[in-house]
């Protein structure tokens, strides 16, 4: 059974935890407004995803570490550019010294292009159409990355969202352990059962604290786990 609390309890953890009021609203982050997310290009939309696609299983670090590669290699993720290349250039591409190696991984890239070109051809630009998104459907948002883009499921699209401004919640190992401990879901983490549910009590939660959803669920971990956000 569910057991939703008020979002007032689980800030008033929060507090406790991370040594008082100042010090918690430090560690939350700030979505952009619409009119910043529609300003970033393109292409900085391909190269955050790409970004996150290889530090799936990897180290963050090796990845920033390797990314001046990436941005040569790939044409600075331009995406009219990327539409142009052929399939056997692509190949090449994934064994280039420059960047990480993994084939895979690199075809992720002509299909996540694609994704962003079609999106861009029906709203103006894919950045219009995350910062058109509505935040009570955020779900819809992760699961139209999922189903129209490469290796984009589980956290790989939520964070690529929270990391370029666009306001989401995170479904963390602390924040679904919230969410399981509560009652709010009871079965598999990406069931449209269960992200229904999360969605929900987000929804809840920020008609009562007037917080973007990236602050609450940032909260929800930091008021107990490990404050994995």
């Amino acid at each position: 059974m569910s057991v939703r609390e008020k979002f007032d309890q689980i800030y008033a953890r929060a507090v406790d935890r991370k040594g008082g009021e100042s010090a918690l609203e430090s560690l939350l982050s700030h979505p952009l407004t619409p009119a910043e997310l529609k300003a970033i290009p393109d292409d900085r939309w391909l190269a955050a995803l790409t970004q996150k696609v290889f530090q799936s299983g990897m180290s963050w670090k090796v990845v920033r570490q390797k990314w001046d590669g990436f941005e040569s290699v790939f044409f600075g993720f331009d995406i009219e550019k990327l539409l142009l290349v052929p399939n056997e250039m692509w190949e090449r591409k994934a064994t280039d010294p420059a960047i990480i190696r993994h084939l895979g991984k690199v075809m992720t890239i002509p299909e996540n292009t694609y994704m962003i070109h079609r999106a861009a051809k029906e709203h103006g630009s894919f950045s219009a159409m995350v910062a058109d998104w509505p935040s009570e459907d955020i779900i819809g948002l992760w699961k139209y990355l999922k189903t129209k883009g490469k290796r984009l499921g589980g956290n790989t699209g939520p964070y690529t969202l929270r990391v370029m401004g666009k306001d989401t919640f995170i479904l963390s190992q602390d924040v679904e352990a919230y969410l399981r401990n509560t009652g709010v879901i009871d079965g598999g983490r990406d069931t449209q059962r269960s992200l229904t549910a999360a969605q929900a009590a987000f929804d809840a939660w920020q008609q009562e604290s007037g917080r973007p959803l990236c602050q609450i669920s940032q909260i929800i971990a930091f008021s107990g786990g490990d404050n994995r956000v």
